[in-house]
């Protein structure tokens, strides 16, 4: 396999708008980041990831863009973005930017202009089309419930939208949109940021007359992503944008890939194939979804079973063909420790450590979202009206308010569980006030466990998940075998369990994780082998056979 300084970094994931305020408006800002870069370098990390920072109404947290070369007002200016990349750069970080260019913001010039006329030069740059039988043009879903298009006045004329209907998609198929595309990647490259996490990108070919989708009427919302993904001249465009813009920089991508399988992640990612360098998928983050057509709205507990098929099949599938990204949270997932794990006082730490060590020795490139570092727990926020993302916003709505679905308080126990919001919660960085996030008003309420749950305390003890964090980073980078391993699960039935095995050459590790709250009792080969040594754990003393509550460790040994 050839080697590539991206499949060694370790990404930090941070969400600008709840990181660090650093002027008193209660919004996260790039001079925030700027005070922590420290924080993350000695984590380990080697890449920063910021969610959007472009000039954008905000109607979704900045996935919504109007401008793709300014600054969003909120978070600075582009001088303080220059040199938060100077001072990343000189400290050894690299700046990976993030791109949605599968829609703009309505208010982005395109569309504004797109919605003036018919012949506007910038009219098939969007989707416009006439109503059919005085319905939409089809049957499509929006990502944030509802239909997938929205009648515009001045024309008489509908468009698409995939998400909000302040979120116009792109019309791929016009070139003079590929060729504006290509020039503002430039534009950020050319700058010295070192790569882009691409939004939906997946998305952006759609099928051919825009059929309506057979299944539309049977399928959640979430659902409704599988027949507008990967359609049929999306790796062309994947290709001219490496042959044009990324294979001129040494730059890092991974492509957010809603509905990908791994036959799909090969083409995009493959070696050999000129496109992306890894993607974000999505199976081990459907697994707790409903079964009752409500999508990820759901209190349900992952099956350990199905977890490893999902992750065992995602490893050896892409192994030698292409590469992973490997990540329990993000800015629209909730926290990892809540969801598959346990955030109880007496077994957060443990099962926090537990899962990250699960993740970090598979083969691939490890993301870590901000707070995951430290065990941040899901919010449980009594009122609806405390949350701000809109997708939440929106399915209460739809499924509590039109449909009657299910009774509010059942829909709140699944935002609890589900919600985008979850992770979007302040950065608990110690016990004063807002947690240390803000002098003013926090723009979503802080978790109320950040008393307890902060990076203040967790840098004062030794044994806390942060440090146990810095040291799974400080061996990526002292073995081979974590980054460039061959995968290979042990007992896939196991449904309490998780053990697995990496090698490279002479290298091997042997890991193991304990997904209960009980003592189970397994016996493995390693145990007895006298060249094994206990590489890392999460308890201070190793009773080999008896796996205690969410006991993880990992065995190296050579042949």
């Amino acid at each position: 396999m050839q080697r590539h300084w991206w499949q060694e970094a370790v990404v930090y994931q941070v969400y600008p708008r709840s990181f660090q305020d650093s002027n008193g408006d209660g919004i996260g800002d790039l001079q925030g980041i700027i005070q922590h870069l420290d924080y993350i370098k000695n984590l380990g990390a080697t890449v920063i990831w910021l969610n959007p920072i472009y000039a954008s109404p905000n109607d979704d947290n900045g996935y919504d863009i109007s401008d793709y070369r300014k600054i969003m007002t909120d978070f600075g200016t582009m001088e303080d973005f220059d040199q938060l990349l100077t001072l990343a750069h000189e400290k050894g970080l690299k700046i990976m930017m993030d791109l949605v260019v599968n829609h703009t913001s309505d208010e982005h010039h395109w569309f504004m202009e797109s919605r003036k006329s018919k012949k506007n030069k910038y009219r098939d740059y969007y989707f416009w089309r006439d109503s059919k039988n005085g319905n939409p043009p089809n049957n499509w879903k929006s990502n944030f419930s509802g239909s997938a298009w929205q009648f515009d006045e001045t024309t008489g004329q509908y468009y698409l939208h995939l998400f909000s209907k302040k979120q116009p998609d792109l019309n791929w198929d016009n070139s003079l949109v590929r060729q504006e595309v290509f020039d503002l990647m430039k534009f950020w490259l050319d700058k010295g940021v070192d790569g882009f996490r691409m939004d939906v990108i997946n998305l952006i070919s759609k099928k051919q007359g825009l059929p309506d989708d057979p299944n539309a009427s049977k399928t959640a919302v979430e659902d409704a992503m599988s027949w507008v993904a990967n359609g049929p001249k999306v790796h062309d465009y994947l290709q001219e944008m490496n042959q044009k813009v990324l294979s001129k920089y040494n730059v890092i991508t991974v492509g957010e890939t809603p509905s990908a399988s791994t036959q799909d992640a090969i083409k995009y990612t493959g070696f050999d194939r000129h496109e992306l360098e890894m993607v974000f998928q999505f199976e081990h983050m459907g697994l707790d979804w409903s079964q009752s057509g409500l999508g990820k709205w759901s209190t349900n507990k992952v099956s350990l079973i199905e977890l490893k098929g999902v992750m065992s099949r995602w490893q050896t599938a892409l192994n030698g063909k292409a590469w992973n990204s490997l990540y329990w949270n993000n800015h629209d997932q909730p926290r990892i420790v809540s969801r598959f794990g346990n955030d109880s006082s007496k077994y957060r730490v443990l099962s926090a450590k537990m899962l990250g060590l699960l993740l970090h020795f598979m083969q691939g490139t490890p993301y870590i979202y901000q707070g995951e570092e430290i065990g941040m727990t899901n919010v449980h926020f009594d009122n609806i009206a405390d949350y701000k993302d809109l997708e939440t916003l929106n399915a209460y709505h739809e499924i509590v308010e039109d449909k009657k679905q299910i009774s509010a308080q059942q829909m709140m126990a699944y935002i609890h569980h589900s919600s985008r919001d979850n992770a979007r919660t302040p950065m608990q960085w110690d016990a004063t006030k807002n947690a240390g996030f803000t002098d003013g008003n926090p723009w979503i309420k802080v978790n109320p466990a950040y008393k307890q749950i902060n990076v203040s305390e967790a840098l004062n003890d030794p044994n806390s998940i942060y440090y146990f964090y810095k040291k799974m980073n400080e061996l990526r980078s002292q073995y081979d075998v974590i980054v460039y391993g061959n995968y290979s699960l042990l007992d896939p039935k196991d449904n309490e369990a998780f053990a697995y095995e990496r090698q490279l050459d002479q290298q091997h590790l042997f890991i193991v994780t304990n997904f209960t709250s009980h003592v189970i009792k397994r016996n493995y080969k390693v145990y007895n082998d006298q060249k094994s040594r206990l590489l890392l754990s999460n308890y201070d003393d190793d009773l080999k056979r008896d796996l205690r509550p969410y006991e993880a460790k990992v065995y190296y040994y050579e042949e």
